[in-house]
């Protein structure tokens, strides 16, 4: 009997463990359907890059002598979600099988199980780490803690080794990888795509349904098939990659990509492999091309961080998005969705994310993340969010970096401490304070920036918590050794902040 061969709008690669799976009279299953272009407020940018990209797939998949049955948006058939398209494809067909290679997202998952036919979901094996490599890391572990996860992977797949040990003899360069923002970048960003017809299809298309959506298309540049994602990689190596390093944390109002690759959209959704952008940035290495600081950093970006919140998101199981142990319950602000605001450092990033459907890691951990941790945000709004507004978002990229990194509300499985700040570290690493209608350097009265007022108030509400943690609990004695009538004014101006962000007002 032929099979459907299912190939997700994240899987567009060609030797994905589905399509490897394809015989002669097989068909494969592609399909753009409401429900995956709806389950979250999806920017505009990220679903007509994904539509884009699945068409010119698509295409090469029919060239290469595949029999491929495609479902557009706006066809009048398209029955409107995956599994539905799977029973409409199957009834044309007269098969009851399905061949699927397993989505990255426990919703998805879960509804290939119920569906009335015979689906075999093969694991995703695009990753360095399965899941039952990453099942066995964990076990046992009191701490499951990066850097050891991450020193696996470089002796799984080699990279920057000599032997059994670490190229250049230490295994993390993070000490050099912290400057604070310069005063100008010689990269003027990503590489560029003009948009050619089966995009500008895609644009109007997502225009007409979407186009009240968080999120602007003009300017549409991303890559939308394999050889431009190599080229935008092959860019970043030559010209941002030596000094990546440098100022991978650094943040600057008029440089929103410094000299970051936006890579993360085009591995995401399969147009580039982990593996080989990970070999091209150690062969600049290898070559003299670049530091060895910004190579390393770059890596572990990727054979570390994303394979590992990818295996604490599949260990945790679908619960885990629901996790909210610090019983954050504010809801999330107007200013999240382009609402003014007087903190700069939050109106710059927002108004990135809706101009360019991406931020930089320290933006979504230090400046909207840090300032919904202490603000003490309803954590599964600001996965919602997270979810919603970046081009690079799915579940099992967001979840263990907000419920767990950033919102610490998994109770301390990713991060051994919560990643609370005042204004002084993205005074520090950034440009952002110095036009701000907010004073950094203030910590109460007129002008105070209200991450310094928030906080002391998130520390205090959550002392039982963190009290006894040794990588905060010194914290604490600062905290008791203020006089109490700046301690009182402190909690009772971030009461009066947070009294005026919940009823609407401009902060």
């Amino acid at each position: 009997m032929s099979r459907l061969i299912l190939v997700l709008g994240d899987q567009l690669t060609r030797d994905v463990a589905a399509l490897r799976d394809y015989r002669d009279g097989d068909t494969v299953v592609m399909a753009e359907v409401e429900t995956e272009a709806t389950y979250v407020p999806h920017h505009p940018r990220k679903i007509a890059f994904c539509f884009a990209a699945m068409r010119k797939f698509a295409a090469g998949l029919r060239e290469g002598g595949l029999r491929v049955a495609y479902t557009t948006l706006d066809d009048p058939e398209n029955a409107g979600s995956i599994p539905a398209e799977l029973l409409r494809r199957a009834e044309e067909h007269g098969t009851t099988k399905v061949i699927a290679t397993e989505p990255g997202e426990w919703r998805l998952i879960e509804a290939l199980n119920d569906c009335p036919l015979t689906v075999r979901q093969l694991e995703d094996d695009r990753f360095i780490a399965n899941h039952t490599e990453f099942a066995r890391w964990a076990e046992g572990r009191k701490e499951l803690r990066l850097e050891w996860f991450y020193r696996d992977m470089r002796r799984k797949t080699g990279l920057l080794m000599e032997g059994d040990q670490p190229a250049g003899g230490k295994w993390n360069y993070d000490h050099d990888n912290r400057k604070p923002a310069p005063e100008a970048i010689d990269f003027s960003g990503p590489m560029h795509f003009t948009p050619d017809e089966i995009t500008e299809d895609v644009l109007t298309l997502v225009r007409r349904r979407f186009g009240n959506s968080f999120g602007t298309l003009d300017g549409f540049w991303f890559a939308t098939d394999r050889g431009e994602a190599h080229r935008a990689l092959a860019r970043f190596i030559t010209h941002a990659l030596p000094r990546f390093g440098d100022y991978q944390d650094a943040m600057m109002a008029q440089s929103c990509f410094l000299y970051h690759s936006v890579l993360s959209v085009y591995m995401n959704a399969g147009l580039l492999t982990p593996l080989e952008v990970c070999r091209a940035a150690e062969q600049a290495w290898k070559d003299g091309d670049a530091p060895i600081n910004a190579v390393e950093g770059f890596i572990r970006q990727i054979i570390g961080w994303r394979e590992y919140v990818r295996g604490i998101y599949f260990l945790q199981g679908p619960d885990y998005a629901q996790r909210n142990d610090l019983d954050a319950q504010r809801s999330l602000p107007g200013f999240f969705w382009g609402d003014p605001t007087d903190m700069r450092c939050i109106s710059e990033t927002v108004a990135q994310t809706r101009d360019e459907a991406y931020a930089h890691h320290i933006q979504r951990l230090m400046v909207t993340g840090n300032f919904a941790l202490i603000a003490g945000l309803n954590p599964q709004e600001v996965q919602h969010w997270y979810m919603s507004v970046y081009a690079d978002a799915y579940e099992w990229v967001m979840c263990a970096n907000v419920i767990g990194m950033t919102q610490f509300a998994d109770g301390g499985i990713v991060a051994s401490k919560p990643y609370a700040s005042s204004a002084n570290y993205i005074d520090k690493m950034s440009d952002y304070c110095g036009d701000c209608a907010y004073s950094a350097k203030t910590k109460t009265g007129q002008g105070a920036c209200p991450f310094n007022l928030l906080y002391w108030h998130f520390l205090v509400r959550n002392r039982d918590r963190f009290a006894d943690n040794p990588r905060i609990s010194r914290v604490y004695s600062t905290w008791d050794r203020m006089a109490p009538d700046k301690r009182e004014t402190i909690l009772s101006e971030a009461d009066t902040f947070l009294n005026r962000m919940a009823q609407g007002a401009r902060v």
